[in-house]
Formats: structure tokens, C-alpha cells, sequence
């Protein structure tokens, strides 16, 4: 029989997972509030917006290269087989779009001719694609439908830990932290 910590996952996952949820809600009200700006505070918003999805790009590629050298803990032998598939569903969706979004908004950028701005440290250069205006704005508007997908898988996974947290008591969102109860 594992011990708890095996049905953890590690410090680092633990780490990679709350700092990339943070920045991704973040990054979501930061959208939200341009939208509701008038356009100079909206173009300094969307800045800010653009860096950070730029920075989750990267702590995403971080946080794979972690999964695939450090076991992740086997799912909860009581859940049923339509969980375990919607569970595995909605992470690899997770990664998809927390992969393809950033891409996306740097390729929708950079077919309208901008850089990126990285909190003022540095500029990312738009990718060599030449301009292509309205295919970037299809793209920004498929970036911004992606966004909204994510933010309700989002509620649902946050759903589907407190389910198993509190109602079916077999850990949940325990086995994301550093301190709780995973059962045997």
C-alpha cells in the first residue's frame, strides 16, 4: 500500500500547478478589464496581458518537462471509469490550450506587425509570418473563445475537486497540496 505522499503529487508539480492557475486567472480578469477601459488603458492592459500569457507559455514547457521526469500519482481507485476519462480529458485539454493560447495571441500579433512586450524587460519579436490583419483578428477571436472555454473547464475542475474533497472524501484537492488528508 502507498504512503500519502505517493498519492501526492510532487512539491515542484505542486508548485508549477498553483502558479500557472493563479497567472491563468490573472491573465483572464486582466482581458476582462481591457475590454472594459477606454483604448490607451485597454493597448497598456493588453500589454500586461500578453507578457503574462507569455510567461505561462513558458511555466507550462516547464511544467511538462517536470511531469514527464517526476511519476505523478495514479488517480483514486474509486472513481468511475467516466471520471478517470473526463478527468484525463480536461488535463489534456488544460495543456492544449494553455500551450495553443499564448501561441495563438503571439501569432495574432504578430500577423498585425507587433512584438511583444515582456513587462518592459525585454521584446519578444513577432514570428516571421508577414502581416496578415484579418487573419489575426480570426485568430484573436478564436484565442478570446479558447479563453472562455478554458475558464469554464476551469470552474469545472475546481467543481469536480471540492466533489471529491468534501462529498466523496477520497482527497481531492489534497493531492495538489502540501498538507490534508489523501486516504490509503
Amino acid at each position: 500500500m502507498a504512503d500519502a505522499k505517493q498519492k501526492r503529487y510532487s512539491i515542484g508539480a505542486m508548485i508549477f500547478h498553483w502558479t500557472i492557475a493563479v497567472a491563468v486567472i490573472w491573465n483572464w480578469r486582466l482581458a476582462e478589464n481591457a475590454e472594459n477601459a477606454d483604448r490607451a488603458e485597454a493597448m497598456a492592459i493588453f500589454a500586461d496581458h500578453k507578457a503574462l500569457g507569455i510567461a505561462i507559455l513558458v511555466l507550462t514547457i516547464g511544467r511538462l518537462l517536470w511531469r514527464w521526469t517526476h511519476p505523478v500519482p495514479p488517480l483514486p481507485s474509486d472513481l468511475e471509469s467516466w471520471e478517470k476519462t473526463l478527468a484525463r480529458t480536461v488535463h489534456v485539454i488544460f495543456y492544449i490550450l494553455l500551450i495553443g493560447l499564448p501561441l495563438g495571441g503571439w501569432l495574432a500579433n504578430s500577423l498585425n506587425g507587433r512584438e511583444i512586450d515582456f513587462f518592459g524587460l525585454f521584446t519578444i519579436p513577432a514570428l516571421p509570418v508577414g502581416e496578415d490583419k484579418d487573419l489575426g483578428e480570426t485568430i484573436f477571436e478564436a484565442h478570446a473563445t479558447g479563453g472562455s472555454i478554458f475558464i469554464y473547464l476551469i470552474a469545472l475542475h475546481i467543481l469536480g475537486a471540492l466533489k471529491h474533497t468534501f462529498f466523496d472524501k477520497s482527497g481531492g484537492i489534497f493531492r495538489m497540496l502540501p498538507f490534508g488528508k489523501v486516504p490509503g
